[in-house]
C-alpha cells in the first residue's frame, strides 16, 4: 500500500512563501507527475515527502499516518536522485545492496532482492562491473535498483533523466512506465519536462510559483487547461494566442473577433461582455493548412522539415507569430502567404487574467472511444 496525502502542506523560508497550501491525495498505485518551470517549487514538495525538508504547516500522511516528524528512513519511501549517487569503487550489486546491508539484512535476503532487482531492470551480466563501465542509462538504473530493493510504499523521482542525451531520455522513459506496469507502486516523479509528464503520468499536477494550477489526467489537461499557462505549458510546439475581443455571445457560444484572422463563434461554455478582451487559443497541431472553416493567410519564415511532418514558424498581416504543425508541407516556401484554417471546436477562449472557457466539443481520445 503506498498512499500519499497532503492537508494544506506549505514550505517557507523566512517570510518567503514557496510552497502556498495545498490539498492532494496520490492514490496507491499511481504514477503522479510534478510539472512546472524551474523555481516553482516541486523539487522542494518532493523533499518534503522525503523527510529532507521541514514542513512547514499542514500535514503529510503516507498511508494514513501522519509523518511531519518522522525520519526519512522510517517513512517507507525510497528516492531517487538527478545525480546517480553511485559509489564508484563498488559493484553494480554492491551499489544495489548497500541499502540492505545498512538495514543488517541477511545475506540470503540481500542476495534475493538484488537478484529479483536486477532482472525487472535487466542488470544481470551487469552485476560484477562498476559505475564507471556503465553508461548513463545503466547508471540511472543501478540507482533505481537500489530504490526497489527497498521494497518501499512510494518511490520519488528527482528529475532522474535530465543528465541523460535524448535517445537515452525517450528509452528511459519507456522503461520507467514499464516499470510502474510491473511493480504496480505508487511512484511520485518530478519534472520540468512537459513531454516526460505527458507519456508518464495517470495524473498530472502543474505547479506554479508553489500553487497548484491544475490536477488531472494529461488529456484532461491537454483538453481542458484551466489557465492559459496550462494551456501554454503543456504541449510542443506551445500553444498559440491570438488577441481577440468578444462581439456576442448566444446559445451556440461566444463569438470573438481575432487580430489578424477574421470572426470565429467558439463553442464554449459561458458568457462574455461585448468587447470584452480575451485571447483565443491555437495548437499548432489543429492549424490545417488551406483546410478548416476558419480561413486566414500567414507567411512562413522558418519551416522545419522533419519528414512526414513540418513545423512552420510564420506571421499574420499584423505581425503575429503563429506556429503551424502540418503533414508534409514540401508546398511551403519561405516569403510566401499561405492559406491556413482551423476549426472553431478545436480552439481555446481565455479571459483577460488568464482564466480558460471550458470547450464544449474537443477531440479527447477518452470520449472518442
Amino acid at each position: 500500500m503506498g498512499k500519499l496525502e497532503l492537508k494544506g502542506l506549505t514550505k517557507s523560508f523566512g517570510l518567503m512563501k514557496v510552497v502556498h497550501e495545498t490539498d492532494l491525495i496520490v492514490e496507491d498505485g499511481e504514477f503522479v507527475v510534478f510539472v512546472g518551470p524551474s523555481g516553482c517549487g516541486k523539487s522542494t514538495m518532493l523533499r518534503m515527502f522525503a523527510g529532507l525538508e521541514e514542513i512547514s504547516g499542514g500535514e503529510l500522511l503516507i498511508n494514513d499516518r501522519v509523518v511531519n516528524d518522522v525520519a526519512p528512513v522510517e517513512r517507507g519511501i525510497a528516492m531517487v536522485f538527478q545525480s546517480y549517487a553511485l559509489y564508484p569503487h563498488m559493484t553494480v550489486y554492491e551499489n544495489i545492496a548497500f541499502p540492505l546491508q545498512v538495514a543488517k539484512m541477511t545475506p540470503a535476503e540481500i542476495d534475493r532482492r538484488v537478484t529479483e532487482a536486477a532482472k525487472v531492470l535487466k542488470l544481470e551480466e551487469r552485476l560484477q562491473h562498476k559505475p564507471a563501465a556503465l553508461s548513463g542509462g545503466q547508471r540511472q538504473r543501478v540507482a533505481i535498483g537500489r530504490a526497489i530493493v527497498r521494497e518501499p510504499s512510494v518511490f520519488l523521482f528527482d528529475e532522474p533523466l535530465s543528465n541523460l542525451d535524448a535517445a537515452l531520455r525517450a528509452e528511459m522513459r519507456v522503461e520507467l512506465t514499464r516499470l510502474h506496469a510491473k511493480l504496480g507502486a505508487t511512484m511520485v516523479y518530478v519534472t520540468h519536462d512537459q513531454i516526460e509528464a505527458m507519456t508518464m503520468a495517470d495524473k498530472i499536477v502543474v505547479l506554479r510559483d508553489g500553487v497548484v494550477e491544475q490536477v488531472g489526467s494529461p488529456l484532461d489537461l491537454f483538453h481542458h487547461p484551466h489557465n492559459r499557462f496550462v494551456a501554454s505549458f503543456l504541449g510542443n510546439p506551445t500553444m498559440n494566442f491570438l488577441p481577440a475581443r468578444a462581439t456576442g455571445c448566444d446559445a451556440t457560444g461566444v463569438s470573438v473577433r481575432i487580430d489578424g484572422v477574421g470572426q470565429a463563434t467558439l463553442p464554449v461554455e459561458g458568457e462574455a461582455r461585448l468587447d470584452e478582451a480575451m485571447e483565443l487559443g491555437i495548437r499548432p497541431d489543429d492549424l490545417q493548412l488551406g483546410a478548416g472553416s476558419v480561413r486566414f493567410h500567414m507567411t512562413p519564415e522558418v519551416i522545419e522539415r522533419l519528414g512526414n511532418q513540418s513545423v512552420v514558424h510564420g506571421v499574420l498581416d499584423t505581425g503575429q507569430a503563429v506556429c503551424a504543425v502540418v503533414a508534409g508541407g514540401f508546398g511551403l516556401r519561405v516569403g510566401v502567404a499561405t492559406e491556413f484554417g482551423f476549426d472553431p471546436a478545436a480552439a481555446h477562449l481565455f479571459r483577460q487574467g488568464e482564466t480558460a472557457l471550458r470547450r464544449r466539443a474537443h477531440r479527447d481520445a477518452t470520449q472518442a472511444a
